[in-house]
């Protein structure tokens, strides 16, 4: 089945069958959400009280900071209790806040309102940004509704995670950097928020000699940094560095994360009983190649599109840390491959491995295993396969 069709008059529409598969996608999105709110079981409980779920830490984190406390934040056992008086109950588990302080001032402004409006302000507040950067790399309306049904933004909702904005940061990177080298460095500077996202970006930029993007990102970075430093002082600082290493032995090494829901070589390795060790040599094996690839291929003549596709698709190999609410990011390089196969035509089985990738995804819920970790796999192959065919060289 195409997944478009091409016509001289109008151009590449989705094809019939797709545009109601996507349609379905999109209804059934809207109606699982407004169900599940109903029913008490995302956002707000039928008592009132909040749902635990990973947004809770952002709002625990923006009331110290409010409350003039900003390092309490990186403090899990006082962080602890500030996440069960914003759901009304104590929980188990923890979501513990382990972002820089420069992500305080987006806490911190959630936290003004109460913790059910400041999940929804959050979640549908950062889901246009991920739609504008799909349908700006599309370069098509499309883009809304094939955004809208990728499978991946589901997750995010359900957690109150920031998989949108990271997504539309990366994306919306990508698509300026070509033309407004400096504007793509800002967006970058801005996603230092995450900065195991962006471990392959000055590879791709150092390779191609964007300096005025590296600048800028710096500069960007920079500022943030200065700027949460002298708002909050230097203790929350000292506090993130202290425990930037309990936060990875306790998610990649002490088995507090779950390893089904982290999709990389490392969670994929861990999932089939590997040990730590082998789990680390798999990652930084495909760390490594993703970041050699990288840099063969920003040096190179190939067109844009299948430079910025494999950028984004690195970014999400290179990282031990992607979660199931990470996979909107996937939604970016899918794009670029969309965009090329309007230009170009399907090379032959690209529209079954792009099935596949979303399909792995749509099926997690029900097997809980890494697959989104394939889905990366199956991208990154169908983004080789683009780079290495004769036509991948820019006019």
């Amino acid at each position: 089945m195409a997944l478009y069709e091409m016509t001289p008059a109008s151009g590449a529409k989705l094809a019939r069958p797709v545009e109601l598969v996507c349609f379905a996608l999109v209804v059934a999105h809207a109606v699982y959400l407004a169900t599940a709110y109903l029913e008490g079981i995302w956002v707000t409980a039928p008592n009132g009280d909040g749902v635990p779920a990973d947004f809770v830490n952002v709002w625990a984190a923006g009331r110290v900071t409010l409350a003039g406390h900003a390092a309490a934040a990186y403090d899990w056992p006082a962080h602890k209790l500030i996440e069960a008086s914003a759901v009304g109950h104590p929980f188990d588990g923890h979501y513990p806040w382990l972002y820089p302080p420069t992500f305080l001032f987006v806490a911190a402004a959630l936290a003004l309102v109460p913790y059910a409006t400041a999940y929804l302000v959050w979640a549908f507040g950062t889901f246009p940004i991920y739609l504008v950067a799909v349908r700006a790399i599309i370069g098509d309306r499309i883009g809304y509704l094939l955004a809208a049904a990728f499978p991946a933004v589901l997750s995010n909702f359900i957690v109150g995670q920031n998989g949108f904005l990271t997504a539309g940061l990366i994306g919306g990177a990508l698509i300026l950097l070509e033309r407004q080298p400096a504007a793509a460095g800002v967006l970058l500077g801005l996603l230092t928020f995450k900065p195991h996202l962006g471990l392959l970006f000055p590879v791709a930029l150092a390779a191609s000699r964007r300096w005025r993007t590296f600048a800028a990102a710096a500069t960007v970075a920079a500022l943030m940094a200065a700027a949460s430093w002298l708002t909050f002082g230097s203790a929350p600082w000292q506090a993130f560095f202290a425990g930037l290493g309990r936060g990875s032995q306790a998610f990649l090494s002490d088995d507090l994360g779950d390893w089904s829901k982290l999709q990389t070589a490392f969670g994929l390795i861990r999932m089939l009983g590997g040990s730590e060790a082998l789990a680390w040599t798999g990652q930084i094996t495909v760390a490594l190649a993703a970041a050699i690839a990288i840099a063969a291929l920003w040096r190179s003549h190939a067109a844009y599109g299948i430079k910025a596709a494999a950028l984004g698709i690195g970014a999400m190999l290179a990282t031990p840390y992607l979660y199931t609410y990470d996979l909107p990011i996937l939604a970016m390089p899918l794009a670029f491959l969309i965009r090329l196969v309007r230009e170009r035509g399907f090379l032959p089985y690209e529209a079954v491995g792009i099935g596949a990738a979303c399909l792995l995804i749509l099926i997690y819920p029900f097997v809980q295993l890494p697959v989104g970790f394939l889905a990366v796999l199956i991208v990154a192959a169908l983004i080789a396969r683009r780079a290495l065919a004769p036509q991948s060289v820019a006019a």
